[in-house]
């Protein structure tokens, strides 16, 4: 079974519409077409493990009462082969079915038979995405915004790809503009400070000691008086020294992290092959642009106007939010970042032929998401296939209070500073243990413990304690694979049960995570998994059952639910350790 949970719904969905025409046929139920109806999981397994609303759905169609509409279908209802054994009415009508040992051992075959893999669907059709993420200012170090924003991009092209997308990950380099500029003047300040300690610093310059230390490095190589009287030329080679160290660095960064790039794209080529003057061509062609006061601007409050009316507000409602034009070329002849940033989801679009593209952006960046998408209207692009994902920021936290300060340097941690102080593991897992619209408390002191209360201790403590089992049970003369002597029928607790159902919507749970660009979904399931094992192993004797069947399938049961534990965090990026 690719996707056991998901499968099993859908038989689910075929028994109840058949039993109802079944019933049709037979006087039971009266003629009629049958209606829309849910399959879903209970919160209560009490109450089934599929429950399905469809009596409640059919009363006017059918004229009855839910309840018998319900009996009618229970009672014509034909579970032989299916992965149902019961068949129950609950409540005003409600239609719960329960699994028998055919599901359940469907369940751990195919998560032992699958291994790494298991999990991976067809869902996004080999769609072709690209997720874009971090992409940080490259005139300096990562802060935790970056940190973030790598781990739950990261995480989510990793979802993405496991549910049946062909993923991209892309890292947009900001090198040119108005902060480009900022950083050569700032450069050439401190080059010259070397031996002029009263040249003026700019007020808007970037004052961290990495821009000092750049400049002294290039001293050191080429002297401290260089172009004297030509600060431009000077601003320039400082750049071109420092810049490409930068970007290096931010990609030593990331690697560090566990995230490797599969383009790392430079916003100046947008400019050197000519896209933002043809993106600036088609605009005029559309009637987009209009110039005032020497600059030419676009009329993003008709296309924001348009978009608004499209999500369902009312004329009235968008007269509130005084919709504004922007600007893409100054009256300087330069052109602005949002021109850049159209010609750049130009070329993400029609250039390099993306399905969907997903951009990972700080809360701060609101704003912007609907002119972007409304700019894409504008050139004759899609904008609805541009999503973004707005994520909050991080708070550091030691002793219960807030940090902002490295212990090291006495400045404001970078990503460099938190991975000397914690794990990557940890890292990693924590960062995304919310969904990324959440604001997130970072514990210092919790990620650095060896303790069950870090949860990613906690996860990797479940997998390498069923490693330990595993290893015990081979050495006892029973099979590694986990397969051989199976018989689920064995396997009648509920710890058992609860522990596969588990397993059985790992699959499910990769697509919910993909379709909701959610990738905390999967340390929470990690987490629940851990748990059930760990009660499973607390309360099922594995080695010393008594009964070498029961010990053979609770044996496969424990591969299953490590190979899921692996496999989730191997998609977060986090070590799967055997002994801990």
């Amino acid at each position: 079974m690719l996707n056991p949970q998901t499968e099993a719904m859908e038989i689910a969905r075929k028994i109840i519409s058949d039993a109802a025409l079944s019933a049709m046929s037979s006087g039971k139920l009266p003629r009629a077409d049958l209606p829309e109806f849910n399959i879903e999981v209970p919160a209560d397994p009490s109450h089934g493990d599929l429950a399905s609303n469809f009596a409640m759905a059919s009363a006017r169609a059918f004229r009855m009462s839910p309840r018998a509409i319900a009996e009618a279908v229970a009672e014509a209802a034909v579970l032989d082969g299916s992965p149902f054994s019961v068949i129950e009415i609950a409540g005003p009508g409600f239609i719960n079915l329960f699994y028998g040992p055919h599901y359940y051992e469907d369940v751990i075959r195919s998560a032992v038979d699958a291994g790494a893999d298991y999990g991976r669907t067809d869902y996004g059709k080999g769609g072709k995405v690209q997720v874009e993420f971090v992409s940080a200012n490259p005139t300096g170090p990562m802060h935790l915004g970056n940190a973030r924003g790598g781990a739950i991009g990261d995480v989510l092209a990793s979802v993405l790809d496991r549910a049946g997308y062909e993923v991209e990950r892309e890292f947009y380099i900001n090198d040119t503009g108005n902060q480009i500029k900022k950083f050569g003047d700032s450069l050439a300040a401190r080059y010259r400070q070397i031996t002029d300690p009263e040249y003026p610093f700019p007020e808007d310059g970037y004052k961290g000691e990495d821009i000092a230390e750049h400049a002294r490095a290039f001293a050191e190589l080429n002297g401290a008086d260089l172009y004297p009287g030509d600060d431009e030329k000077l601003k320039e080679v400082l750049v071109d020294y420092a810049l490409p160290r930068n970007i290096r660095g931010l990609k030593e960064t990331m690697e560090r992290y566990g995230v490797t790039y599969d383009v790392w794209f430079h916003e100046s080529s947008l400019y050197e092959d000519g896209t933002v003057d043809k993106v600036m061509s088609i605009l005029e062609k559309n009637g987009a642009l209009y110039e005032k006061d020497g600059a030419v601007w676009l009329r993003t409050s008709e296309y924001l106007r348009d978009l608004y009316r499209a999500q369902g507000k009312t004329d009235e409602e968008i007269d509130k939010l005084e919709l504004k034009d922007d600007v893409l070329r100054r009256s300087n002849g330069f052109y602005t970042y949002f021109a850049s940033d159209i010609a750049y989801h130009y070329n993400k679009f029609f250039m390099r032929g993306f399905d969907r593209v997903i951009n990972v952006w700080g809360a701060d960046h609101h704003g912007h998401v609907n002119r972007l998408k409304a700019s894409l209207d504008a050139v004759g692009l899609d904008g609805s296939k541009l999503d973004i994902v707005l994520m909050q920021l991080v708070e550091l936290v030691r002793n219960g209070e807030a940090v902002r300060m490295s212990k090291r340097t006495g400045k404001a941690i970078t990503l460099t500073d938190l991975l000397e102080e914690v794990p990557i593991d940890a890292v990693r897992f924590f960062f995304n243990l919310r969904e990324p619209s959440s604001h997130f408390e970072f514990d210092l002191d919790l990620a650095v413990k060896q303790e069950k209360d870090n949860p990613v201790y906690y996860v990797q403590y479940a997998h390498a304690r069923m490693c330990s089992v595993l290893r015990a049970l081979v050495s006892d003369g029973y099979p590694a694979e986990g397969k051989e002597g199976l018989d689920a029928s064995l396997l009648t607790t509920e710890e058992e049960k609860a522990l596969i159902r588990k397993i059985g919507a790992f699959p499910a749970e990769i697509i919910a995570a993909a379709r909701e660009y959610d990738p905390s979904r999967i340390t929470r399931f990690a987490t629940d998994t851990a748990t059930l094992f760990h009660r499973f192993y607390t309360v099922c004797r594995v080695k010393d059952s008594g009964d070498r069947a029961l010990t053979l399938s609770r044996t496969a049961l424990c591969v299953a639910a490590k190979q899921v534990i692996a496999n989730c965090l191997s998609i977060l990026g986090v070590s799967v350790p055997e002994v801990m």
